[in-house]
């Protein structure tokens, strides 16, 4: 029987392609083995979003290839690159890692993974032959309810990619090349599968894509234009998935990650303030805030609207905690940029907030742009901004010291609350005894910088877990 074992890089939606492949590889009776020493093949599945994810990838690459090049048992143990980076580099990766990659797949091949590992364990390649590619052009596929599909998250919280692909033309963004144009699931098939983890016990729904608001309208017979916020008042397909979500049986949340500021209404507000189920959180990358950086960025909006856009979210879903994610040093960013972010955090005040110094992506616009930011200037302003930011936090955890908070167990000591997306944000520590995987009501004694405490009073955490507010 051939033993794989996976490397899974990168983000949730990476994630989701990984649980595809091992979903594929259980259904062809092939086995997933944890430990790469005891493969015979080893998969890594690859991210590309920025040069340091291309850089890990090409370390675990490496590395894999060293192992097995000690083990001698292992001598004949096969290598697959997949992912972001092998969709986005093959035909230059295949020169480079001539000799330590077998084969490259990409994106649509990841259930096609069986029988291509059946392909190159059949023969063995030539010391001269270059690596095969089984990559067809620019991704197409997208996963629906049937795909067969292997969870490699705890089980009572899991993903669900309801689209593939990116419409949008952010300058100093790669996604559209790499994985396509938007590909919408549709609403059925979106809840026939969340129905089906709920049965499983799963608690936590957590919708991701690259643009989870722009979700069905690449369906529409009047296609939206992707540089024009939508009609506010109008309903969509993930109003009409909220709510269809919302009326499945049982206690669980649903959490929106990934949503365009473009593409909100005022019918998403209501909805989410309507639906009791879905998390008091959103995720709502901004980018910036000035007219100036925002048109050099492409981003689709204006300060003055996405200032409105956050009052009324405030405005009508109580309690809301926004998370949103800024980049500075982009290209052509001046002080008067960077002061008039840091006042508009300051009068916001996001509940959770992550800060990117901006990356020099080959194949994007930015790239060639004039005007490139030194390294040390947005090494400066980036902790500039996160300073300001941690005493936010410290100001936010502060207010909810005397609350009562349903959280989400994960671990013995460790939960998250609704403000708390799985990996990105904080944790809330706790006595040990409330059970994994399930929901639990607790006081909120204190705070340690993202974290909060529900504990008695100078008793310390049993697991410390750093929080990844802003990396």
């Amino acid at each position: 029987m051939t033993k794989v074992s996976l490397v899974s890089l990168g983000c949730a939606k990476n994630l989701v392609d990984s649980e595809i492949m091992v979903g594929h590889l259980h259904a062809a009776g092939m086995t997933v083995v944890p430990d790469a020493d005891q493969a015979d093949v080893v998969i890594v599945n690859t991210c590309s979003f920025i040069d340091s994810s291309k850089e890990e990838s090409i370390n675990h690459i490496l590395e894999v290839h060293q192992q097995r090049g000690m083990k001698k048992r292992r001598s004949h143990q096969k290598l697959i690159v997949a992912g972001c980076m092998s969709q986005r580099f093959s035909k230059d990766l295949k020169s480079e890692l001539h000799a330590e990659v077998d084969a490259f797949i990409g994106l649509d091949q990841v259930t096609k993974v069986a029988p291509i590992i059946r392909e190159i364990l059949a023969k063995d390649r030539g010391a001269d032959d270059a690596p095969p590619v089984f990559i067809e052009g620019r991704s197409t596929w997208i996963p629906d309810f049937d795909t067969p599909r292997f969870r490699l998250t705890p089980r009572h919280t899991a993903y669900i990619k309801i689209a593939e692909g990116c419409n949008h033309p952010c300058t100093f963004c790669i996604i559209p090349q790499i994985r396509g144009r938007h590909r919408s699931r549709t609403v059925e098939s979106v809840v026939a599968e969340a129905r089906q983890l709920v049965n499983e016990g799963v608690k936590e729904l957590n919708l991701i894509s690259q643009d989870t608001t722009f979700f069905g309208m690449d369906t529409w017979e009047e296609r939206p234009n992707p540089r024009t916020p939508v009609d506010s008042s109008r309903g969509t397909a993930l109003t009409t998935l909220l709510r269809q979500l919302n009326a499945i049986e049982g206690d669980f949340w649903i959490r929106l990650l990934y949503t365009h500021p473009a593409h909100w209404s005022d019918e998403l507000i209501r909805t989410i303030a309507e639906c009791p189920k879905i998390a008091r959180y959103i995720d709502i990358p901004l980018q910036h805030i000035t007219d100036h950086m925002l048109g050099l960025m492409q981003r689709e909006t204006s300060s003055a609207y996405i200032r409105d856009l956050i009052a009324r979210i405030r405005a009508g879903i109580p309690g809301i905690a926004i998370r949103t994610t800024f980049i500075v040093g982009f290209p052509g960013e001046t002080e008067a940029d960077v002061e008039e972010l840091c006042a508009f955090i300051r009068e916001t005040k996001f509940e959770r907030l992550g800060v990117f110094r901006y990356s020099q992506e080959e194949g994007t616009r930015a790239a060639k742009m004039e005007n490139q930011v030194p390294k040390k200037t947005k090494e400066a302003r980036w902790h500039r901004v996160m300073k300001l930011q941690r005493e936010i936090a410290s100001q936010v955890s502060e207010s909810s010291i005397g609350r009562t908070l349903k959280v989400l167990v994960e671990e013995p000591g460790v939960a998250r609350g609704e403000a708390d997306a799985p990996d990105i944000d904080g944790r809330v520590y706790l006595p040990i005894t409330a059970p994994v995987g399930a929901f639990a009501r607790v006081r909120i004694t204190g705070h340690e910088d993202y974290d909060l405490l529900a504990l008695p009073a100078g008793e310390a955490p049993a697991t410390r877990k750093v929080a990844r507010q802003a990396q």
